[in-house]
């Protein structure tokens, strides 16, 4: 009688094979190197550049009297609502664009005539319109997301594979189950990476945002810090930015993983 072997069976394409260990160690062995560069540089004699440790120490300072916590939870507000309502209206504009040929015509060159001006030049705009309350703040960082979110999710209608429709149509699917069953999801890679770019869009107009008569803010203070040449409090603000705006992202990430579980990734 001959043995038989038996295997495990390959992968399917829609897995990939993870190493979290590794990439944790990278990520640490990145963050350190990055310290250490940082270290480097502020002992190196560069005027004015605060080092780690000094800018932990102001950190702790923030954190102890509650300006740090009630900044970033000022600045985590505007941002998401502005990203949330950006985005909650990109998606349907969007999928409306890359549907319906009439609808494209009619509202794709506002979207791209309004691409082409920063958000940050709406300020003044947006300051005589809506007065100087968090109503102009949370406008120009919502353009922001919105433009950014918009086009990632019309471009994904646009490139939905043609065979898959009509292999749908052959089959004989309505058009709204076509749009439900095979375009949406088929979008949806391309709406998380518009999203990702819309947060990080409203993130960096998140400081000029807060320069229309704000009281507190991330980027209030750092702004208050410049006047009076207050690098650690400065440095404080670009990492909680970039810390928040970390967190978020991978919140994202994570949702990509579970929306898009059938697509092959390396």
């Amino acid at each position: 009688m001959t043995a038989v072997s038996v295997t495990d069976p390959p992968p399917s394409p829609g897995r990939r094979l993870r190493r979290p260990g590794r990439t944790l160690v990278l990520n640490v062995v990145a963050v350190l190197a990055g310290l250490g560069a940082w270290t480097a540089l502020s002992m190196s004699g560069i005027t004015g550049l605060s080092g780690p440790v000094e800018v932990a120490a102001r950190g702790v300072e923030l954190v102890a009297d509650g300006t740090l916590t009630n900044d970033m939870l000022a600045s985590l507000r505007r941002v998401f609502t502005g990203f949330a309502l950006g985005t909650l209206l990109a998606i349907p504009v969007g999928f409306l664009m890359g549907w319906y040929a009439t609808a494209r015509a009619l509202i794709e060159p506002y979207v791209q005539f309004f691409r082409t001006i920063p958000p940050l030049a709406i300020i003044p705009l947006a300051i005589l319109l809506m007065g100087i309350g968090e109503t102009p703040k949370v406008f120009v960082i919502f353009l922001a997301a919105f433009l950014s979110s918009v086009v990632s999710t019309f471009q994904g209608v646009l490139d939905v594979d043609k065979t898959l429709i009509n292999a749908a149509r052959v089959l004989g699917a309505s058009d709204r189950t076509i749009f439900l069953k095979v375009v949406v999801p088929a979008s949806t890679p391309f709406i998380i990476v518009g999203m990702r770019i819309g947060l990080g869009a409203a993130w960096g107009t998140l400081v000029a945002a807060e320069l229309i008569a704000a009281q507190e803010g991330l980027g209030y203070r750092m702004q208050q810090a410049q006047l009076y040449y207050d690098l650690p409090t400065i440095f404080v603000g670009l990492i909680s930015i970039g810390v928040l705006g970390l967190i978020m992202d991978r919140l994202l990430l994570l949702a990509e993983r579970r929306f898009t579980g059938w697509q092959e990734r390396r």
